[in-house]
């Protein structure tokens, strides 16, 4: 049972003046709290602070004031990228004050059915596809969170009829207690992060929240070809419907013929589920689906397990698996320039991701990388680029990283881009250099391999920054 008045009267602080930070306060104000919002950010760089003021939400910017947090607060919501090193979070902790991210607000106050996604790849694309494929099955999805509206305004909107699909990153399930998604679904574990985390474990920990209020009746979602997903199986108390690219499953959704080394690409593939009962339905060919890439396939396999667990008809998937379009910078399609194609997959802010992608072409591939220096070595990059890596020209604080392993893989040209300049004109640099590699039948891709910030305000900043410059050519 729901409990919308469950803060009124209640002293809440949210820290950060993100967009979930401002949602959340505005829905916790409506409903009766005495909402402070605090950032570390001036006032003058907090144009969000006038408007929650003008509703009556008390605004603290400029530093954390030693009484913002004490005794009389009964619970904190932190932007999910504030740190729990930080003095006031440290302080609520020791107070023993509940501290969690704007998701356990939203799932506390939200009477439709939760389907959380979180995965270190792949989530966006996923999510979406989701959403399409409920809307196909008239099942009135709202797809809310990282994509789409706000969750804590989205949980206030929903009716029991609604399906709420969210897209959930470790940050915001690493602050849940309460959270129980109705399906949920790991789409797989890589490395990143760990700057926040401080450790794979944590990061594991964060994203196995998911499902740990789950129950038998609900749905946990899993990719079977993924080592860290099969672990937590003994931990998982819901219900267990796994996809998979390489193994045909007993039950759940798979690819047949499987993808294995000994099977080439040219075989005609389907995607099957299966039932409890061993009934099987083909869903679509795999040559069908609209998106490129091997790891879209695994997105389409969740998808659809996602929708089927939702309650959508099996045969009734492949439609919205051919039509779909995709999530811009996920390898999105930019031009033909000289025959040569640009794809712009900014949203790529790992080392797997960016492997991944270039995975999903046949063609000689231009690569765009680098960014934000997390502290990882890249050599997991080292097999995909001496095999199909044409060329690889490095931006950023990780370029010479990148330049090493490039070396190490043998390839002949490795250009190192200047950040002397602005971000916006080195990655223009960057644009013009690959242009000038690329010949007739080449894939020219940025996949960064990392996160944006040391240049960027965010990964959508530089992918289109990067298309603005590729239609500039």
């Amino acid at each position: 049972m729901k409990h919308p008045d469950l803060y009124r009267g209640e002293e809440v602080v949210v820290l950060g003046l993100a967009k979930s930070g401002v949602q959340v306060a505005k829905v916790l104000h409506e409903r009766g709290a005495l909402v402070t919002v605090n950032d570390k950010k001036e006032r003058d760089q907090s144009p969000e602070a006038s408007e929650l003021e003008s509703l009556g939400i008390s605004v603290i910017c400029g530093g954390h004031p030693d009484g913002l947090i004490h005794e009389g607060v009964r619970l904190v919501v932190k932007n999910p990228g504030i740190p729990y090193s930080v003095p006031p979070v440290q302080k609520a902790l020791q107070l023993g004050i509940e501290v969690v991210t704007e998701v356990e607000v939203a799932y506390r106050l939200c009477v439709a059915p939760m389907i959380g996604i979180t995965g270190s790849n792949g989530k966006t694309t996923t999510t979406t596809w989701v959403g399409h494929m409920l809307e196909a099955a008239g099942m009135n999805p709202i797809v809310a969170g990282n994509i789409g509206t706000p969750l804590s305004q989205a949980a206030l909107e929903a009716t029991e009829d609604n399906w709420m699909v969210v897209e959930l990153s470790s940050f915001q399930l690493k602050g849940t207690e309460t959270f129980r998604p109705k399906i949920g679904c790991l789409l797989n574990v890589a490395e990143t992060h760990l700057d926040y985390h401080g450790d794979m474990k944590d990061y594991v920990a964060s994203k196995a929240k998911l499902f740990a209020n789950q129950l038998e009746s609900d749905t946990a979602v899993l990719n079977w070809d993924d080592p860290v997903c099969r672990e937590l199986v003994p931990y998982v108390q819901a219900s267990i419907l796994p996809f998979s690219t390489s193994e045909e499953l007993a039950q759940g959704i798979f690819v047949s013929p499987s993808f294995v080394p000994d099977r080439e690409d040219e075989l005609k593939r389907v995607i099957l589920y299966r039932d409890a009962m061993g009934q099987e339905t083909e869903i679509a060919a795999v040559d069908s689906i609209s998106l490129p890439g091997r790891f879209n396939v695994e997105n389409a396999l969740a998808a659809c397990a996602i929708a089927i667990a939702a309650g959508a008809d099996p045969a009734g998937l492949g439609g919205v698996l051919a039509s779909f379009r995709g999530v811009e910078h996920r390898l999105e399609y930019v031009a033909d320039k000289g025959g040569a194609v640009y794809y712009n997959n900014s949203k790529a802010t790992n080392s797997k991701a960016t492997t991944l992608a270039l995975a999903s072409f046949d063609q000689p591939v231009v690569l765009i990388a680098g960014g934000l220096d997390r502290g990882s070595d890249y050599m997991e990059l080292l097999p995909v680029l001496g095999s199909g890596v044409k060329a690889l020209v490095a931006l950023g604080q990780t370029k010479d990283k990148l330049v090493q392993v490039a070396g190490l893989a043998g390839l002949k040209h490795i250009i190192s881009v200047d950040n002397g300049e602005s971000a916006a004109a080195v990655l223009q640099q960057a644009v013009r250099e690959a242009s000038a590699i690329a010949e007739a039948g080449d894939v020219v891709l940025l996949s960064p391999a990392c996160a944006s910030w040391d240049m960027f305000t965010s990964y959508e900043e530089r992918g289109r920054i990067f298309k603005a410059a590729v239609h500039n050519l």
